[in-house]
């Protein structure tokens, strides 16, 4: 039984099932016990089989680098190869943060801990020479109010984008939209204008001046970037919408420290392309 249980440590997602049976077999355990051992494992569902290199690409650096994250991700996901294909997503993907200030440094921070390939902060220039069929992010990430023009150009270029903000002494992270698939910015103004006339007031006002200092304090800071680098990571994780701010907002108020979901669906005046994919689903 030492040998069977040294061999299933060697389940890791780095051998295949040739390899996994010639170590037993080097370890002095019979070929034929070593594959009865994986034929029970597979008939119970414990392995999940995949290719091998998908962790090898991980460089031992790299791993040891990115331990907390491998473990988490194969614990939350369920992941059967500890984490080794999320983590080979990340290392890939590119994403680009729209703002500054403690929130913009948090959230690129945190993206680039977790493993995340490219991380690009648009507020410092700090984007470098684009790699070769790279130049598009795979996701945006606009902090507070940003402008009218750069809204419209991630709508146009068909890039997802996430909103964060604080102030007020309130955190609100989303919506993530996917253009054509999900409630856009403009939607969310529209159904505020819905529910408020003066609205569009508020919001020319808004966009005239970034009120100075904002009431954001640290603790408030820290928490919206935690929230919405997972809620990125969550969309880059899954190849797919992050349920919690697709077509809403995840939104902190103090003093409670309280996170509240806040839907907002997609608004039929908008011209974004959302209500036409809705009508043919």
């Amino acid at each position: 039984m030492a040998g069977i249980a040294w061999m299933i440590g060697l389940l890791d997602g780095s051998r295949d099932r040739a390899q996994v049976i010639q170590a037993a077999v080097d370890r002095g355990l019979p070929a034929e016990a070593a594959e009865r051992v994986l034929a029970l494992l597979a008939a119970a569902g414990a392995l999940d089989d995949f290719p091998a290199g998908t962790l090898r690409m991980l460089s031992l650096p790299l791993r040891a680098r990115l331990a907390a994250e491998l473990a988490t991700v194969s614990l939350a996901r369920g992941d059967g190869d500890g984490g080794a294909r999320t983590l080979a997503r990340r290392l890939t993907a590119q994403i680009r943060v729209h703002g500054g200030g403690r929130i913009g440094a948090g959230i690129a921070s945190l993206l680039a801990t977790s493993g995340v390939g490219r991380v690009t902060r648009a507020d410092t220039g700090d984007d470098g020479p684009q790699p070769p069929g790279r130049a598009r992010p795979d996701l945006a990430v606009l902090i507070g109010r940003q402008p009218l023009e750069l809204r419209v150009s991630l709508m146009r270029e068909q890039i997802p984008h996430l909103a964060a903000s604080a102030d007020e002494a309130i955190g609100i992270v989303g919506p993530l939209v996917i253009p054509g698939r999900t409630a856009c910015l403009r939607c969310l103004d529209l159904t505020r204008t819905d529910r408020d006339p003066a609205w569009p007031l508020i919001l020319a006002q808004l966009a005239g001046r970034a009120p100075d200092p904002l009431a954001c304090d640290a603790p408030l800071a820290a928490a919206v970037a935690a929230q919405a680098a997972a809620q990125g990571l969550a969309y880059i994780d899954r190849a797919a919408a992050a349920g919690a701010v697709t077509n809403g907002t995840l939104e902190l108020f103090l003093p409670e420290w309280q996170w509240r979901r806040r839907t907002w669906p997609r608004h039929r005046d908008c011209a974004c392309g959302s209500t036409t994919a809705r009508r043919g689903e």
